[in-house]
């Protein structure tokens, strides 16, 4: 679920595709549009080349370095003509045993197609970036919970976790983090957009280029975007996680225009499926505790991932949920199946060839890897069919091909 770009100066996103500036609607597992951009680089400077990760750190210990809190990240790249920007210093301080290296622009770092998602997805690095336009994206017509005005967007390209599912791993060369620190810009959009239609609600929704909580230690995304979401009548937000990264939030007013929406997937597809991501009993240890503070909760079941016996997963998932929550209280419930675009599914096809997933009945459509139509159509209707024993029809929002 995607919509139209904006055209983008080459260094300043990724959201553009190599070929024009026409955007591509292949948003997976989220639903939205992941625009690309694939640019020429530039001559990269021998002080701004990533040093290679050692074979022989292994997983366990690479999980173990980026829950140790200044040692989370151990290199930080940074634009040089953002070196003296106060987020920039503020994030630099939290981190003081970093290397600290600078670059011209990060696509010097994150575009050069000799790099190993896989390796790098173990050990990956902060660049701290400055976007230049396309804050907010138009989504598609389709696209929303409720509202006709719907926008996306992008403060950070990729993820703290690593879900074989992802599109992010098939869509960029690098594993690395870049993270936009001119949060200003994106507030004058929101407010020009908002402006727009004073009359109407306009829906701003983050986490499809990244989580959008679980790095917020280290971006406080929350904290900085929510007062300017608050401040304007007509803008609303939807924060999608797995996180449990909701300190900010329990410790500030709620208010029903921001919606934190997590994902879901049953407990034995998530701990094969969902590196490094909280379990299921701890997301909605986090739900409760924002709930219990007024905070408006969306479930996200999306994607809904095939087995063979996948009706006892998701009924047993369904009722761990609705047993924990209070589904009264909840603004909206999404379901959408497993999909990636067919040129991201080659790549992460071959980055995992042992991945169960990959060999499940998958078949291209409209450029769309997914389910074959027959299994697509039946688990949309099983899953379907079992929320609305739980929840009423208008808090419900399939998502389809």
């Amino acid at each position: 679920m995607v919509g139209n770009a904006i055209a983008i100066p080459p260094y300043a996103s990724l959201h553009q595709t190599a070929s024009s500036n026409k955007p591509f609607f292949s948003f997976p597992s989220s639903g939205l549009e992941a625009h690309k951009a694939t640019t020429p680089l530039q001559s990269i400077n021998h002080s701004c080349q990533e040093q290679p990760i050692s074979l022989n750190n292994d997983l366990a210990s690479a999980n173990n370095r980026l829950n140790s809190g200044s040692n989370m990240i151990d290199t930080i790249y940074i634009e040089e003509n953002i070196l003296q920007h106060p987020r920039v210093l503020d994030i630099c301080a939290r981190f003081p045993k970093a290397r600290q290296v600078t670059c011209n622009r990060y696509g010097e770092v994150f575009n050069p197609k000799a790099q190993n998602f896989r390796l790098q997805k173990q050990q990956p690095a902060l660049i701290l970036a400055e976007k230049y336009q396309g804050f907010m994206l138009k989504a598609p017509p389709h696209y929303g919970i409720g509202a006709k005005q719907n926008y996306y967007f992008s403060h950070m390209l990729n993820c703290l976790y690593d879900c074989r599912y992802c599109f992010l791993q098939g869509m960029y060369q690098s594993a690395n983090y870049v993270l936009f620190v001119n949060y200003e810009d994106y507030f004058a959009d929101i407010q020009r957009l908002c402006a727009e239609t004073p009359d109407e609600p306009v829906h701003f929704f983050s986490g499809y280029d990244c989580d959008s909580l679980a790095l917020e230690p280290v971006t406080d995304f929350a904290k900085e975007f929510l007062p300017v979401i608050r401040a304007i009548p007509n803008a609303w937000m939807e924060l999608r996680t797995k996180s449990t990264q909701v300190r900010h939030l329990l410790d500030i007013e709620a208010f029903e225009r921001c919606i934190v929406a997590f994902s879901f997937t049953p407990d034995e597809i998530a701990s094969a499926l969902e590196h490094k991501a909280p379990n299921i009993l701890k997301r909605l240890d986090a739900l409760n505790k924002l709930q219990e503070k007024g905070w408006p909760i969306g479930l996200r079941f999306d994607p809904i991932i095939y087995e063979d016996d996948y009706q006892q997963h998701y009924q047993s998932l369904f009722k761990t949920v609705f047993a924990k929550i209070n589904p009264d209280l909840l603004h909206s419930v999404s379901l959408g199946v497993f999909r990636l675009p067919d040129k991201y599914f080659k790549k992460v096809q071959k980055l995992y060839p042992e991945e169960k997933l990959f060999a499940s009945p998958l078949e291209s459509r409209d450029g769309m890897m997914s389910y074959k139509a027959k299994i697509e159509e039946e688990m949309m209707q099983f899953c379907t069919q079992e929320l609305l024993n739980y929840i009423p029809e208008d808090k419900f929002f399939p998502c389809s091909l």
